[in-house]
């Protein structure tokens, strides 16, 4: 029997209750193995969460945050001067690359907020239900009081 490792799931998807539809993309192949750069995601309360990446080396002006089609897709390109000196190193272990990464929303979460700080990016989402949506309680009535109610109306 295959066993099959869901964890990469848990750390692309934020506030997502269908566990169907993330197993659907992961058999297509639409979830990624990249992981530059690190990132966590952390619940912060009921219905908010953030998700906080290491971008290191990046200016605000670098980082772009997009949500599209329930998801969250941050990526960063640092801007390059031509005619800035290029340094030669000796070791280079602090990347710059170019990234994009990309974060499935369930429906009613979106992005808040975003920050940089010490070297990390968060953006602060919540979920927001519409009221309509919301389960609400329904009073259970006996026949006895809604016979008494439309007899005194």
């Amino acid at each position: 029997m295959r066993h099959f490792d869901l964890t990469p799931l848990y750390r692309s998807t934020v506030g997502y209750d269908r566990l169907a539809n993330v197993l659907d993309q992961v058999m297509s192949g639409d979830v990624s193995q990249n992981t530059y750069p690190p990132y966590n995601i952390e619940k912060t309360g009921d219905d908010a969460y953030r998700i906080s990446i290491a971008v290191a080396g990046f200016a605000e002006a670098d980082l772009n945050i997009e949500a599209r089609e329930g998801q969250l897709i941050v990526s960063g390109r640092k801007a390059e001067d031509e005619n800035a000196p290029k340094p030669s190193y000796m070791h280079q272990g602090i990347a710059n690359r170019a990234f994009e990464r990309r974060f499935q929303l369930a429906e009613h979460v979106h992005a808040k907020s975003a920050t940089t700080e010490n070297g990390l990016l968060h953006i602060d989402l919540i979920r927001e239900v519409p009221e309509a949506l919301k389960p609400r309680t329904i009073q259970i009535s006996t026949k006895n009081a809604i016979e008494d109610q439309s007899a005194n109306a």
